[in-house]
């Protein structure tokens, strides 16, 4: 079975449709990368049933707050229970590992030298705009970035998350060597 790292970005915001309102956001594009066939992979909002069978049949799906925002946006559009996959949630493994929060810019500059390309809230722009290759550029970006900072935490069995107050750098510790993950 396959492990999958996802990304997706939307059409519009909360702003432009209510504050946690899952099922009013349209997805433009998902990304991800299957370690299985070491390859990365755009799906365009027409191909959602390819990306859906990618998803279904994967042993892990990876990410960076996918629990909070890529799930939940992308439920609507499949006809199996997304939430029976298993996943691997960056973030959430951070807050709970150090009860707070990161951005994934700071997290994989501190991490692995480099950043995000761009800001989410660019991305419904860019698809307005009907620039997607840029969009599927930065959206590959981030997969990239996630699957990094994956790969690293497993290796060494932590990530480091610099302090918003301080100049402390605390170590985010991951127990990933005996699970699946």
């Amino acid at each position: 079975m396959d492990k999958i790292v996802i990304d997706i970005e939307t059409k519009n915001i909360f702003a432009d449709v209510g504050q946690d309102n899952f099922d009013a956001l349209e997805i433009s594009l998902v990304c991800a990368y299957s370690y299985l066939k070491d390859k990365f992979f755009s799906f365009e909002e027409h191909q959602l049933t390819e990306f859906g069978k990618m998803f279904k049949d994967a042993e892990l799906v990876i990410g960076f707050s996918i629990n909070r925002f890529d799930i939940p946006v992308l439920k609507k559009h499949f006809d199996f229970d997304i939430y029976s996959v298993p996943r691997f949630d960056i973030l959430d493994e951070i807050e709970f590992s150090l009860g707070q929060r990161i951005g994934l810019d700071l997290l994989a500059r501190i991490n692995i030298g480099k950043g995000k390309n761009g800001h989410g809230l660019e991305a419904g722009n860019l698809y307005r705009d009907g620039k997607m290759e840029e969009l599927k550029n930065y959206c590959l970006n981030d997969v990239k970035i996630t699957k990094e900072l994956y790969d690293l935490a497993r290796s060494r069995g932590y990530l480091l998350v610099p302090q918003k107050r301080s100049d402390e750098i605390l170590k985010a510790e991951f127990n990933l060597l005996n699970s699946i993950f």
